[in-house]
């Protein structure tokens, strides 16, 4: 099904959702999906709506101009406009850890998401015949302090060679520069776990089991220059009973953070997630 997707933001004021669907109802849009919040400590409003292209009564290049007469100027709108017909281009980042690439591919493979995936980059050689029996080309960069602007400089190229919508870091154990991450804003996501309290270093697990801990579980961001800060898409946690053991919490872990990634990566893809500062409304 072909359709449009228009994200807003303006000041919260009465009769944007008459003005909007009164646009759609008006060119004979049939609406898929509709929805709107108000945040009330920015006093902003935000609203998400999807309709069919197929009957409506513009031409796909005319809408944004129409809308932006009739409707968004009148309120003083900030607005997107998406369509479906061509896929979004994914890379992804990987290191060593294969949990978060394989839950990816199979839902690639499946057809759970609606994107391309041109390559993988990966700073070690251990997930290359994973990638390769999916038929995609597997590009390994290895990077340390000395080289990493260069290789940096390399990834942007291929990045941009390949014409890239947004980039998943699937547990890639690197730190991006403030330079590379300038050039993507938003279109990184990230995966990482999190605790109560939070477990940094290379063992958080084992850490976490050490403490005693009683809740673990995953967080999906954008990639900020900010370490593990930027605004965050999707969360879920598990419960951790005392008869656990590390082993047990490094798999209900690595499970939750395939999951919570997945999603983020979905939410993304359908242009269900809006960044407001370091936070995101999420049109569920």
């Amino acid at each position: 099904m072909k359709k449009a997707t228009l994200i807003i933001q303006c000041k919260d004021q009465k009769g944007i959702v008459s003005a909007v669907s009164a646009f759609l109802y008006a060119y004979q849009g049939n609406i898929l999906e509709i929805d709107q919040h108000v945040d009330q400590e920015l006093g902003m409003f935000f609203m998400r709506a999807s309709w069919e292209l197929e009957s409506f009564g513009l031409a796909k290049d005319e809408i944004e101009t129409v809308f932006q007469e009739q409707v968004g100027d009148q309120f003083g709108m900030q607005f997107q406009l998406y369509f479906n017909n061509k896929k979004p281009k994914m890379a992804l980042f990987v290191s060593k850890q294969s949990h978060c690439l394989f839950d990816i591919l199979s839902r690639y493979y499946s057809g759970q998401f609606e994107v391309e995936i041109p390559l993988v980059i990966s700073n070690h050689k251990d997930l290359k015949r994973v990638v390769e029996a999916f038929r995609i080309p597997f590009h390994y960069l290895p990077m340390d302090k000395e080289n990493k602007a260069a290789i940096e400089q390399q990834q942007i190229d291929l990045l941009e060679s390949h014409e890239v919508d947004f980039v998943v870091l699937a547990r890639y154990m690197q730190i991006l520069s403030g330079d590379f991450i300038r050039k993507y804003p938003n279109k990184i996501i990230n995966i990482h776990h999190s605790f109560l309290p939070a477990f940094v270093g290379a063992k958080p697990y084992h850490a976490a089991y050490e403490r005693g801990v009683k809740i673990i579980g995953a967080t999906a961001h954008y990639v900020t220059e900010e370490l593990d800060a930027g605004p965050i898409i999707e969360q879920d946690v598990a419960r951790v009973r005392h008869h656990n053991t590390v082993s047990d919490l490094v798999q209900m872990g690595q499970d939750i953070e395939k999951v919570v990634l997945s999603k983020a990566i979905k939410y993304h893809l359908e242009n269900k997630v809006y960044p407001v500062g370091n936070k995101t409304v999420i049109f569920y």
